[in-house]
């Protein structure tokens, strides 16, 4: 008997599986915080050379007057130079200088615009002008924070444990979160950020590893897409904690306190049993699902449960004598490294531009905190659309469309005149709400388009992939120096190509998923007949030992 047919017993998600779910997806509210916060922390400022002539404390604003004698004229931006000042003799006092002609770059610092923020990383650590790709790169590291985090935190957990590697990530992100706010100098910063960007792979995703081990298969779909309007609501929250907190270092440390509230949950969450069952702990696995069946007022015998553990110890054991798959397989046979190469890229394009979407509020005009709540709300329909059409309309069919209009909204902002800033961001804004429901769809996509036996190696390299694009968004994002949507047409074009090749796949919905990797290479061809489906057997090289790896119900 395999574990989810006893949670079919249990109740696919009574009221244990309920409680445990709820308490799970809280944390997810913590983690996009920290992992939106990067806009209004690295928030850049108004800025323009400080002249000899002033205190440390001056005001941005100037006299038309000394505008004109003190700063070259910025062709492209239509506005005086926030980099350069001219080389004039400045009348103490007044700052009226006697003119100059040559222009030189900032010697004595910068002067920024404090009416919108107190104070950012940015102005406390003059990212700007040649430095302005540190606020690339930290927003980068955090990222390449959490591409080690899922490696690191999700190894650990299959060794150790849901539950402890849970509980470990949460401490760390808040010691992350505190040690940022008081870090003295950028680098420490930056790194400190980097170990939170690590702990909201250790906390999210293995949160969300508990809870969906305990929800039956037919409610996953659905509990997998809720748990994203918790991380929604951490979304929107952000802005409402910058808004009303202008200190950088103040606000670092106003999204880091409440992770200490889930510290509590020692007492209140469970091991998974699934996991326990895995490492031979029947006892306690046992215990545990009583417990279920008796707060989801369901009577389960012990007969049964210890079939169930003997089943699942079975599986464990032959899993564990079963020769490990790599990356390499997925490379090996024609039609599998086609589907991968086309869904690996996929992953990288969505991640890309959904973050770099979501860092990119500040640089499309308007109000940035109005900008980033839209761009957060957005998310609530675009989960809504999948809950309502992805096992109606299909996998394949909601991918492409999804990233088709993203694409194409994204790509239109290049004909929207410099002042019509409402057109802007409208257009960003759909191409949000399109590549969030593409992000959400390719999850299921990608699962079901491998055989069960490779299934997890699949995942975690698009999960790589994905990561990868994360990377290297913010520096997508810095262009917007140069030309406002240039950063949208880089996202729109990859979105669009990523749309059209995705008709390349073929459709999951209603199609019983592979399990060898026979199956998977078969998956998709379009072969009836036996002996076609043989020559391509035999021309992509899958071997008899391959055909032979059983699925696991672990990995399902």
């Amino acid at each position: 008997m395999a574990f989810d047919d006893v949670l079919v017993r249990l109740g696919v998600f009574g009221r244990y599986q309920k409680r445990v779910y709820l308490l799970l997806c809280l944390p997810a509210i913590s983690c996009a915080l920290h992992k939106l916060a990067g806009v209004f922390l690295l928030a850049k400022a108004n800025h323009r050379c400080q002249l000899p002539c002033e205190e440390t404390n001056a005001s941005y604003q100037l006299d038309n007057g000394v505008w004109n004698t003190s700063y070259p004229w910025d062709y492209k931006a239509k506005t005086w130079s926030s980099c350069y000042r001219l080389d004039a003799n400045f009348t103490p006092g007044t700052c009226m200088s006697g003119g100059g002609n040559t222009s030189m770059p900032c010697d004595g610092g910068w002067v920024y615009d404090r009416s919108k923020y107190h104070s950012s990383v940015v102005t406390e650590w003059n990212m700007v002008c040649d430095d302005a790709w540190l606020r690339a790169t930290a927003d980068s590291l955090f990222m390449v924070g959490v591409l080690l985090g899922s490696i690191i935190f999700g190894d650990l957990s299959d060794r150790f444990g849901r539950r402890p590697i849970f509980f470990i990530s949460l401490v760390l992100q808040v010691i992350g979160g505190l040690g940022a706010a008081v870090m003295p100098e950028k680098v420490g910063f930056m790194l400190a950020r980097m170990l939170i960007g690590a702990t909201t792979s250790g906390v999210f995703l293995v949160a969300y590893v508990i809870a969906m081990e305990m929800v039956g298969p037919s409610k996953r779909l659905v509990a997998g897409v809720v748990c994203q309007f918790f991380f929604t609501t951490g979304y929107i929250l952000t802005a409402a904690f910058a808004y009303f907190i202008k200190d950088w270092r103040h606000l670092q440390i106003a999204l880091s306190l409440p992770g200490i509230l889930f510290l509590c949950y020692w007492w209140f969450i469970p091991e998974s049993a699934r996991w326990l069952l895995t490492k031979g702990h029947k006892e306690e696995a046992k215990e545990l699902l009583q417990r279920v069946a008796k707060e989801n007022n369901v009577t389960i015998t012990d007969d049964l449960l210890d079939e169930l553990l003997e089943s699942e110890v079975a599986t464990a054991n032959e899993e564990d004598s079963t020769p490990k798959p790599s990356i390499l397989d997925l490379m090996r046979h024609r039609n599998l490294r086609r589907k991968s190469m086309l869904i690996f890229f996929n992953w990288f394009v969505n991640s890309g531009t959904y973050y770099g979407l979501s860092w990119n509020t500040s640089n499309l005009g308007g109000n940035d905190y109005i900008n980033f709540f839209i761009s957060g709300a957005v998310e609530i329909p675009a989960y809504s659309f999948l809950l309502l059409t992805l096992n109606r309309w299909g996998r394949k069919t909601i991918l492409c469309g999804c990233m088709l209009l993203g694409g194409i909204s994204l790509l239109l902002t290049i004909a929207v005149p410099s002042n019509t800033v409402w057109l802007l961001i409208t257009l960003a804004m759909v191409g949000k709400l399109a590549i969030t429901a593409s992000y959400g769809t390719i999850y299921v996509f990608t699962a079901e388009q491998f055989p069960t036996v490779i299934r997890n190696v699949a995942l975690g390299s698009a999960s790589t992939c994905a990561r990868v694009g994360g990377i290297l968004a913010p520096y997508a994002n810095i262009l917007a120096d140069y030309w406002t949507p240039l950063p949208l047409i880089i996202f729109g074009a990859l979105a669009f190509t990523g749309g059209l090749l995705s008709l390349l796949l073929p459709e999951t919905l209603d199609k019983k998923l592979p399990d060898t990797i026979e199956e998977g290479e078969k998956f998709g061809l379009g072969h009836d007949n036996p002996i076609e489906l043989q020559e391509d057997i035999v021309e992509n090289g899958i071997s008899e030992k391959e055909n032979a790896m059983k699925p696991s119900p672990q990995k399902q």
